[in-house]
């Protein structure tokens, strides 16, 4: 895909990481471990998170009053891979004044009058805020390419009915797809926005235990759905779906980083930890006043003074 001219003109270049998808897409996902293979215990990984929490927190206030970058997260993953539950223990410490989260269901028909980014763009951060996406514009390229038949509320111009059954394996497609991503991610980076993606890569055999978790506590049956099962039955088609997404949009300026699932606390750790690592990389300063401000501070300082004193 033609866009490497566009990684000189961005403003970010992550975090190298044992978890980086290559930019050149040279990683299968399904070879990869779902479980760390670092040995620390349960209390140790909830401890390296409450220690990035806290550094996380500061940083994030400085980026706050620099106000001229923005931070956007996105997390993709099958179901039961503990998207919710890393957003809610990672970014637990942080000031709700900078920080929104929205996740992405199943798109209104106002959404489907418009282009598939379109939906997305209205709730991007604003400078000085961390953003996070559960779920993503990655739906139309991942759920949408293991279902095309939702292409067809979309109303493309020369798609089909008939077009449907083959849509699957029309390369020129998705490609378009992902070269939109990948320009719409650059346009954001050039403008203050670093992006970092994360795949939570839970096993089929996890994701399995973790279903029946659901459907043996009555306090998490309201999780279960019978279309878990369903999903899960089309394993094979995500993954390749997944491979396909990761490997065309993983960019410097717009990393994916595939955390291995099946351990939440570790998976937890990871991220804050990739989170963090990242976030630093920005030039942030707090707010200089001018020397005009500067030199009138005293002068401000003793009309308080006298005030307390009174």
């Amino acid at each position: 895909m033609a866009d490497s001219h566009q990684a000189n003109s961005s403003l970010f270049h992550c975090v190298d990481s044992p978890f980086l998808m290559p930019f050149d897409g040279q990683l299968a996902i399904n070879q990869l471990q779902t479980s760390p293979s670092s040995a620390l215990t349960k209390d140790e990984y909830k401890a390296q998170l409450q220690v990035n929490s806290d550094a996380l927190y500061h940083l994030q206030h400085k980026m706050f009053a620099d106000n001229r970058f923005s931070v956007l997260l996105i997390f993709q993953a099958l179901d039961a891979a503990g998207k919710d539950s890393t957003i809610r223990k990672v970014f637990s410490g942080i000031n709700p004044a900078g920080f929104q989260v929205h996740s992405f269901k199943q798109p209104s028909s106002q959404e489907l009058d418009h282009d598939f980014l379109w939906r997305t763009n209205k709730a991007l951060p604003e400078r000085g805020r961390i953003g996070i996406f559960n779920r993503s514009y990655y739906e139309e390229v991942l759920v949408v390419r293991v279902h095309p038949k939702y292409l067809l509320n979309q109303r493309l111009p020369n798609l089909t009915d008939n077009d449907i059954s083959s849509i699957v394996h029309d390369t020129h497609f998705w490609s378009d797809r992902f070269q939109s991503i990948n320009s719409h991610e650059a346009h954001l980076a050039r403008n203050g926005t670093m992006i970092l993606k994360f795949f939570l890569n839970v096993s089929q055999q996890e994701q399995h235990r973790r279903f029946l978790s659901r459907i043996h506590n009555p306090e998490k049956n309201w999780k279960f759905s019978s279309s878990d099962i369903e999903e899960s039955q089309l394993w094979d088609k995500y993954q390749h779906a997944y491979q396909e997404a990761l490997a065309n949009t993983s960019r410097h300026w717009a990393p994916w980083y595939i955390i291995p699932a099946d351990n939440k606390a570790a998976m937890r750790a990871i991220v804050s930890q990739l989170v963090l690592d990242n976030i630093s990389r920005l030039p942030l300063q707090f707010p200089s006043l001018s020397d005009e401000d500067q030199a009138a501070l005293p002068a401000y300082e003793k009309i308080l003074n006298d005030s307390v004193d009174k």
